[in-house]
């Protein structure tokens, strides 16, 4: 494999016949950036790419790679914390595998496996991808290393205490349930839709709410279709009460036409009963040119 010279200055051999990539001690930084909706902890790797802490919004974190250059053939990496050096009493722990796919991102970690690395990290230890080369087959070797990394840790905390409760995945759809016969929302329907109302404040791209009510199917079809509308209304209602403009919203409902679960029983009855919420984004219109300026 034909290397850059830039490359082979940053190769080192551990273990043996492994390629390395692995910055130069004096030269390790940690980097903290993010908003309310997503943290990042880095670490560059010369001449490699980066490592990275991700940490969305309503969610713990996980581990990845970035590199512009596909070094990491496709297949399963082994993730280590690995103890230093100076640690001759430690052992690496092996958190198990990830799965290397392409791309600039080859993989993400768990949830778990991250955490593992960050505790390893405030313990000396150095997250370690141990895998083979993309052309070759040759041993790879990618490691990060915990030098100056109590004071970024600190930053990367105090990011993620801003973050906000849900991330737009797990806010794009939402079940509001009602009691039966009932077209009141209730305390639990009301804070549902206050983490709605939470997460639309912070994202200006979220510019569509589509609200479908629904039925079960006691009672008769006329009957179920006003308590499905009234039921949407009363969404509508609270969402534009508490900030929402009334043209952004679509209004549909079905009465009993479309059940989540089969009408069989009480709790399934009570599933049924709801009113769906649908998140949208729509690109914003692109902002008028200026005029030309005549060249002199």
């Amino acid at each position: 494999m034909r290397l850059r010279p830039l490359v082979l200055l940053c190769l080192l051999a551990s273990p043996a016949n492994a390629l390395t990539f692995q910055t130069r001690l004096e030269r390790v930084q940690w980097q903290v950036e993010g908003d309310q909706f997503e943290c990042r902890l880095t670490q560059p790797i010369a001449g490699f790419g980066s490592g990275e802490f991700v940490r969305r919004a309503g969610e713990q974190a996980v581990f990845r790679l970035h590199s512009p250059e596909r070094w990491l053939r496709a297949g399963s990496a082994t993730l280590l914390a690995a103890a230093a050096p100076w640690q001759p009493s430690r052992s690496d722990i092996n958190l198990g595998v990830v799965t290397v796919s392409g791309g600039d991102i080859p993989f993400n970690s768990t949830q778990l496996q991250a955490g593992r690395l960050l505790s390893g990290l405030l313990e000396g230890r150095s997250p370690v991808v141990r895998h083979r080369t993309m052309h070759g087959g040759d041993t790879l070797e990618i490691r990060l290393l915990p030098a100056r990394f109590g004071k970024a840790y600190e930053d990367y905390r105090a990011c993620t205490a801003k973050l906000l409760p849900v991330n737009f995945d797990q806010v794009r759809q939402s079940q509001i349930g009602f009691p039966s016969s009932d077209v009141v929302l209730d305390a639990q329907g009301r804070a549902r839709l206050d983490v709605v109302l939470q997460y639309m404040r912070a994202d200006p791209n979220v510019n569509r709410i589509e609200l479908d009510g629904h039925s079960d199917n006691s009672g008769n079809r006329l009957l179920n279709r006003d308590l499905s509308r009234r039921r949407a209304l009363a969404v509508q209602e609270y969402l534009v009460a508490n900030g929402i403009a009334l043209e952004q919203i679509t209004l549909r409902f079905h009465g009993e036409r479309y059940p989540l679960v089969a009408n069989s029983s009480e709790a399934n009855r009570a599933k049924n009963r709801r009113v769906t919420l649908r998140l949208a984004r729509e690109a914003a219109p692109p902002a008028p040119s200026a005029p030309a300026v005549p060249s002199s």
